[in-house]
């Protein structure tokens, strides 16, 4: 192959997350030539500084926190001492692996060419195919697929540009513990995080602006969220702007916040007020692909965007920034292609079709799908039935045998055809009951065939026939 010349594929592949790989492998093993092209990690956010490393470490500050309680289990231990270089090492040592891993896939595959550099486009060649460019390579493809994902969100505020703030990437690189962690945004990362980092022994202080922490979710679980966090010894201060960031003392260490009229001060500062997607550096204009507001890539059900031949997958697409949602765009469009390729008639996959599933992963974790009471509510205000019964994960055996009864189970279920609406499941394996509901609610089937199943004792989801003999009329 002649580097100087153009390289010309059936399919290019801009960003390699969680859609890139396997779409990638799939689309050759079909027997198409495929340019993956990747200009940092490969693996994106979830391999290097999301999910892979976020849940290694997460592991080691539950250690620590269950050590520290092992007294109540008739467990006696000494002082429980936590090596912060060696949690944040195990945590690298297991990204780097995942990495490394995926690498060795892609490189054995026939027909796929992994290139090295950012890539964006060039325009469209005579022949109506999409030239790019990846670093000094150029790529002619006939179908292009963008999976660039995103990075975090610096906001506006004064001083904040004169002290060294951390983001997600540069939090785990630390390798000495945190003395007090201020936290700037009270939603799932910087949750995810302070708790982290509290039970590794740092002071964690949360501000968020907003009037409670989690503002997406319904106030009581909100609010359950935050006697939890409270309880470990976590700060949180909502409700109030904030005026300024400084760094704090005469030689410039650690940070100062002016938050409504009062000073908030800690050692390190992570920033996490959102994300924004990474589509400016791939000049879409000069292939015509529009863009919202927010350089968001708007597209179909099939995740096309206004120009043919380019799919938009992942986080920039605004379907969900999740690496689940991410790897499922990849499905929706690989399932497409085939059927159309294959002209069999069947009916095109759609994002459209999928009811929104996540968790939080905080120690108990939340799992949600579908809507919250506050939409339910609203929904009955407009003269829909809905029914909901909500069940303290105290009064849950299994969470009761294992002292793990922080959190509560919420269902909403049509009062017409019995489909469930939406679930909140915030406690002991949350993230894992909350699939039982995602996964029903598929079926289309009413809220009675699992209330009438028969579940396995002594588990969480056991308790989900009880919770629905418990539905009553919700009131707007």
């Amino acid at each position: 192959m002649n580097p100087s010349e153009p390289l010309q594929v059936d399919v290019a592949i801009v960003g390699t997350g969680q859609a890139a790989p396997s779409l990638a492998v799939a689309l050759a093993g079909d027997g198409e030539t495929v340019a993956l092209i990747e200009g940092h990690l490969v693996g994106g956010t979830c391999v290097n500084t999301g999910c892979t490393p976020t849940k290694t470490l997460r592991k080691s500050a539950r250690v620590a926190h269950m050590a520290r309680r092992a007294a109540e289990f008739g467990v006696r231990l000494g002082s429980v001492e936590i090596d912060f270089a060696a949690a944040m090492a195990r945590m690298q040592a297991r990204a780097d692996s995942a990495r490394s891993g995926l690498e060795e896939w892609l490189a054995g595959q026939a027909r796929l060419h992994l290139i090295r550099g950012w890539g964006r486009f060039n325009g469209v060649d005579e022949e109506g195919g999409f030239s790019l460019q990846a670093g000094d390579r150029q790529v002619v493809a006939r179908r292009v697929y963008l999976n660039t994902g995103t990075r975090p969100v610096v906001p506006t505020i004064t001083g904040l540009d004169t002290v060294p703030f951390l983001d997600n990437v540069s939090l785990l690189q630390l390798r000495s513990l945190p003395r007090h962690l201020v936290i700037l945004g009270g939603s799932y990362i910087g949750l995810e995080m302070g708790q982290i980092f509290r039970r590794l022994g740092s002071e964690v202080s949360i501000v968020e602006t907003g009037p409670r922490i989690t503002g997406r979710e319904d106030a009581d679980v909100s609010e359950a969220i935050r006697l939890m966090l409270v309880d470990e010894g976590i700060a949180i201060h909502c409700g109030q702007p904030v005026d300024s960031v400084a760094p704090r003392g005469s030689g410039g260490e650690g940070v100062r916040l002016r938050v409504g009229g009062r000073d908030i001060e800690g050692s390190h500062l992570l920033v996490a007020t959102g994300r924004q997607p990474n589509t400016e550096r791939l000049d879409l204009e000069k292939v015509g692909v529009k863009v919202d507001g927010r350089d968001y890539v708007p597209t179909d059900g099939q995740l096309r965007t206004n120009v043919p031949g380019i799919w938009a997958l992942g986080d920039i697409n605004k379907r969900g920034a999740f690496t689940h949602t991410s790897y499922h765009d990849h499905e929706i469009v690989l399932a497409n292609h085939r059927r159309e390729k294959q002209g069999s008639g069947a009916a095109l996959r759609s994002a459209d079709d999928r009811t929104m599933a996540y968790a939080m992963f905080t120690d108990p974790p939340l799992g949600r799908v579908g809507i919250g009471e506050a939409e339910a509510r609203a929904l009955v205000a407009k003269g829909r039935k809905v029914l909901m019964a909500t069940h303290a994960m105290a009064d849950v055996s299994r969470a009761k045998e294992e002292s793990e009864t922080t959190g509560l189970i919420k269902l909403l279920v049509d009062g017409g055809d019995g489909r469930f609406l939406g679930a909140a499941v915030f406690g002991i394996q949350g993230d894992e009951v909350i699939q039982v509901i995602s996964n029903f609610m598929a079926t289309g089937a009413s809220y009675q065939v699992l209330k009438d199943a028969l579940p396995v004792h002594p588990t969480v989801a056991e308790f989900l026939p009880t919770v629905l003999g418990k539905l009553k009329p919700l009131e707007a």
